[in-house]
């Protein structure tokens, strides 16, 4: 008896401590993290702000980011049905504890001491309103004491609807949803009160991973949330099993719904946000900007096209790689057969029902389509959720039967691809090969393979796939400076990656026009100058010596500038740079935007071997274009913010002006003044150089673009080693585009910049230069005209007949070509040719 006494008072005893040390222990951290803790008070005026938003200069726009899809509600405007399902899945006891689930606490803390993992989770909706509006998101010991610490505090300053209101309107849920309002638009178009349970309970089911329990993403994971919220939403009382037996066995009725741009300009509008980060930080999201970009909202969209064209022609060119995905199951039953479990090991563990009701809920999800022998649920959710890529359109193979293949597509249901649109697609080898042709559609895809089709203008149907190849376009008006079309890749849902400014390629040949010009700047050479186009060997400052040679292989001796840039002859280039000197060439090309750093200090420098990116190229080639004035690219035109358009920034760059006076600071365009920009190249030398790029056009490697019928273009083609990148530079007075295409790998794409490249430029610049007159500069007044010999580059005396006619500098003419016969001669003979014994004998 004595014994069992003991016992019991030792018991109380051990009890009674343990409660005073944790209380202690309470205590002790409340009094040493307190200080430290954010006010809670701030959260009765917190206010959710209104999304970034991102217009074409126009005011079209052409993104929002941040807060787009959250919809602040009231807590008496939840449906009750959403207040429970959310209870149940999140915090049973929401209303009856004081901010802290000890119990919940307890059972999280024991399933991470015997699992190493938390399947249950220990943060009530309080604890959860605490950490995701007041701490950050690390994980640790100290944030959660903050995080308990910080909703015993709320709960003493706010009521329960409050936090629960502040709780549904911040939470993330899938597909840049925030809060129930907004998710209930972005899957179901249409407002809380108009959800059924089952969409209720989907909804309620993604706070605990918005991606792998997303319905769109995956729908058979997020039936088993679903319907496990639904058992305990029985279980607890608050629905009858008559509603839990109906609502269990509701179909997955999720669909992407989401604003749509006005103008697809995805990449821009990244930049922008990335600005408006920089700019505003935070804030960016929630403080109403509103970002003006000089996108013309006419010339993305022709960007766009000619991109995604000439990229695909491309693939066309190279070959069939196989379909995207394979052996789709048709049924959502047949999916959820082999869908993986883990992650919902406490769901699945409650009760056996839950995946039994999920597997019926997905027999009711059947899906039937005209012309389709049994149910394609899970065909029609995988398409769903399969975006388009650019023009492409993702389609799952239904039958392959002899040269014709049917394809079920996510808007217009089964459709026939013929063997017109199926028989290029001969098996891609290597980036230099393919295979035979197919003999049947069998041989290209079958039965569950995803495939990409693209329409052609007729409406029937062309298989195709992602291109392998990537590509750019970078629009820009020389003489602001401003970026008036930008298409950074394929497709931006496809690779966010902008090529237009963070992909650093070797520019190839359309880098020599600057040598050129260094040279005409200098008075050093002319567009008549005759340079030896012969092999050359030197030292390239390591052990081994370098042995540049023509595209061609060939060597064509002596030749003029002119041609020698229209045919864009490597060896008449680097010896250009050798007579100039690198110091020299390097200084001048920095008023180009060209980094020294960025550029390497080597006789390579005349073949494009500097990095740079295809933004740069083109603000290059605007100073060109613009007469040689050093503009800059730009993007935000204007920044502002809430609806009263508040000016916040307002861009006034330096812009070109050749009508000027020498010595005239600003201009005024369109009522606001701008700078003028510093000169950095004579409008004589950057003329000759423009008329010689206009060779390229008539008689070079540009005379694709010939099909344009304009006399004011002009541009360079270019292609580096290994034919990596193929470009295309090209402009007249008022636009300049610079296309780039080639492989995010730096494989190979096997082809020149003519093949590649200058298509999708001619695509682009005939369908922004339509109906617009030709855009050529004034003559400079100090240009001459003057006859050369053709051979020798000389200038031929008014004696003397035959001879080529060419630009000059009035203060750099070539010297008179010496007569090798005698004037008594010539004049004996009654033969008057250029002079030259070579040309009469």
């Amino acid at each position: 008896m004595t014994f069992l006494r003991n016992l019991i008072v030792s018991l109380f005893f051990l009890i009674v401590s343990l409660v005073g040390a944790s209380v202690l222990a309470v205590v002790g951290a409340a009094i040493y993290f307190a200080p430290g803790l954010p006010d809670v008070r701030q959260l009765q005026d917190f206010e959710l702000h209104t999304p970034l938003r991102i217009f074409t200069q126009d005011g079209k726009l052409i993104g929002e980011f941040g807060e787009e899809r959250r919809m602040a509600i009231n807590f008496d405007e939840i449906p009750q049905d959403m207040i429970d399902a959310l209870t149940a899945a999140e915090d049973a006891s929401y209303f009856d504890h004081a901010g802290v689930d000890p119990r919940g606490l307890a059972r999280a803390v024991v399933q991470l001491a015997m699992s190493g993992d938390i399947q249950s989770g220990g943060s009530t909706i309080t604890m959860q309103v605490a950490r995701n509006y007041m701490l950050t998101l690390d994980q640790t010991f100290t944030r959660k004491i903050r995080e308990i610490l910080l909703a015993l505090q709320m709960e003493q300053i706010l009521d329960k609807e409050q936090i629960f209101e502040l709780y549904v309107n911040k939470i993330f849920l899938g597909n840049r949803a925030y809060g129930i309002a907004a998710a209930a638009e972005t899957y179901y178009d249409k407002p809380l009160a108009e959800l059924s349970l089952a969409q209720t309970a989907m909804i309620a089911g993604l706070p605990k991973a918005p991606s792998a329990f997303n319905p769109l993403a995956n729908s058979e994971r997020s039936l088993i949330r679903r319907n496990w919220i639904l058992f305990r939403m029985r279980e607890l009382g608050h629905i009858d099993d008559a509603t839990y037996q109906a609502a269990v066995q509701e179909p997955v009725t999720a669909r992407r719904h989401y604003t749509q741009a006005e103008v697809d300009a995805a990449y821009v509008s990244e930049m922008a946000r990335q600005y408006a980060v920089e700019r505003f930080g935070d804030e960016a999201y929630t403080g109403g900007y509103r970002i003006y970009t000089t996108i013309d909202s006419e010339l993305q969209p022709f960007a766009r096209q000619a991109l995604a064209n000439g990229l695909t022609a491309y693939d066309l060119r190279h070959g069939w790689r196989g379909p995207e995905q394979r052996e789709i199951a048709a049924s959502l039953v047949e999916a959820q057969e082999q869908t993986a479990t883990q992650g919902l090991e406490e769901e699945l563990s409650e009760s056996p029902e839950i995946r039994e009701t999920a597997r019926q809920a997905a027999q009711r999800s059947q899906t039937e389509v005209e012309g389709i022998e049994g149910d394609v649920s899970n065909w029609v959710q995988v398409l769903e959720r399969t975006p388009n890529y650019g023009l492409l359109q993702p389609a799952i193979v239904v039958e392959s039967s002899g040269r014709e293949m049917q394809v079920l597509t996510r808007d217009n249901g089964l459709q026939t691809i013929d063997w017109d649109g199926l028989s290029w697609a001969r098996p891609y080898l290597s980036p230099r090969s393919r295979g035979a042709e197919p003999s049947s559609a069998e041989e290209i895809a079958v039965r569950g393979d995803m495939v990409r089709v693209i329409e052609n203008e007729d409406g029937s149907l062309r298989l195709s796939q992602q291109p392998d190849a990537e590509g750019s376009l970078v629009a820009q008006d020389p003489q602001t400076g401003a970026i008036l079309a930008l298409q950074g890749g394929f497709d931006f849902n496809a690779s966010k990656f902008n090529r237009a400014v963070q992909a650093r390629r070797q520019s190839g040949s359309i880098f020599k026009p600057f040598i050129y010009l260094a040279a005409l700047e200098d008075g050093e050479m002319n567009a008549a100058s005759v340079v030896n186009d012969s092999p050359v060997v030197l030292d390239d400052g390591s052990n081994s010596l370098w042995r540049p040679v023509n595209s061609s292989r060939d060597f064509q001796g002596p030749m003029r500038l002119r041609p020698a840039l229209a045919r864009s002859r490597n060896l008449v280039t680097i010896r250009v740079l050798q007579t100039m000197g690198l110091d020299y060439t390097i200084n001048f090309l920095e008023g180009f935007g060209f980094s020294p750093t960025q550029l390497p200090n080597g006789l390579s420098l005349a073949l494009g071997s500097a990095s740079l990116t295809p933004m740069e190229m083109t603000n290059a080639y605007a100073v060109l274009a613009n007469g040689g004035f050093q503009v800059s690219p730009w993007f935000i035109e204007r920044v502002t913010r809430d609806d009263d358009n508040e000016v916040i920034d307002e861009a006034t760059p330096p812009v070109a002006c050749p009508s000027c006076a020498e010595g005239q600071e600003t201009v005024e365009i369109d009522g606001r003044e701008y700078p003028i920009a510093k000169r950095v190249a004579d409008p004589a030398a950057v003329y000759i150089l423009r008329d010689m790029l206009r060779d390229v056009i008539t008689s070079g490697t540009g005379r694709g673009a010939l099909s344009l019928n304009r006399e004011d273009i002009v541009g360079k083609t270019g292609t580096t080693n290994s034919q990596r990148d193929a470009w295309f530079a090209g402009f007249n007075s008022n636009l300049v585009t610079t296309v780039w295409v080639g492989k995010d790998s730096n494989e190979t794409i096997s082809e020149y910049g003519a093949q590649a490249a200058l298509p999708i430029w001619v695509e682009f610049m005939g369908d922004a230069l339509e109906g617009t007159p030709n855009a050529v500069p004034e003559r400079p007044a100090t240009i001459v005209t003057a006859r050369v010999d053709p051979d020798t580059g000389r200038r031929l005396a008014d004696g003397q007949s035959g001879g080529i006619i060419e630009l000059f500098h009035q203060d750099h003419l070539p010297d008179y070509q010496q007569r090798r016969i005698s004037r008594e001669l010539e004049e004996a003979s009654g033969s008057q040719g250029s002079g030259t014994a070579e040309s009469i004998f």
